[in-house]
């Protein structure tokens, strides 16, 4: 029997709510399966089969089937379902969890918001209430990051180290969005789900050391190639 659970940071809530208990934070066990457009791994810990829905960066530093990985977790016990929540390091874990406090944000919308925004633009978004960066992540309304914006700007110190925040021009940040929505556009023009395509750009430029200037035939090149080699197909 598998256990489904998000992955991250781990909690266990009684009957009242008014408590929670630490649990699960860390797994290392064997990749057996993973899935980039689900947001899935499945992780054999000492024979138990776990099931995470994961970060976009702990998808992209996954290793080859059957190789061991290492994740922070999170887990979340509900009257319906038990979920557990993976991540690439603590930090990560970290702003999962204070994303994932802000009224009317569950941890599956916490876990799309930091796949598709990195801490430097989620930072600079909240500190220049730029709705609009917030609304282009799937599921986010206005309303809700209107209310993101307004809860998170007393935690900007819990987003990015100090000194971290604005490092990066508006200018440049605003062409490297355009440039990322139009190779998201591109791929799902070339039949790619828009979660697909999302979660392929992100990974580039999450994880990759990319040009400032790169263009956005090279991007979805880039994206096209590394879904090739992870055999992510439309």
């Amino acid at each position: 029997m598998r256990l489904r659970l998000p992955c991250a940071t781990s909690i266990l809530a009684n009957s009242s709510g008014n408590r929670t208990i630490p649990l699960i934070g860390r797994l290392t066990g064997t990749l057996i399966e993973i899935d980039a457009e689900q947001a899935f791994l499945l992780l054999d810990v000492g024979g138990v089969g776990y099931e995470l829905e994961a970060s976009t960066n702990a998808l992209a530093a996954a290793p080859a089937i059957g190789e061991t990985m290492t994740l922070s977790t999170h887990f979340v016990v509900r009257e319906d379902a038990q979920l557990l929540f993976g991540f690439c390091d603590s930090a990560e874990r970290e702003l999962f969890r204070t994303v994932v406090k802000i009224n009317g944000v569950g941890p599956k919308l916490a876990l799309a918001i930091i796949s598709a925004l990195d801490p430097a633009t989620l930072s600079v978004a909240v500190e220049n209430n730029e709705v609009g960066v917030l609304t282009g992540v799937p599921g986010v309304g206005k309303k809700t990051a209107e209310r993101l914006i307004v809860e998170l700007k007393s935690k900007l110190q819990d987003l990015l180290p100090t000194g971290s925040i604005g490092q990066h021009s508006e200018s440049s940040r605003s062409i490297q969005q355009a440039v990322g929505q139009e190779a998201q556009d591109a791929l799902v023009a070339l039949g790619y789900k828009p979660l697909q395509a999302q979660q392929m750009v992100a990974q580039l430029q999450q994880t990759e050391d990319l040009p400032e200037q790169i263009t956005t035939e090279q991007l979805v090149s880039m994206a096209l190639r590394n879904a090739a080699r992870r055999g992510i197909n439309p």
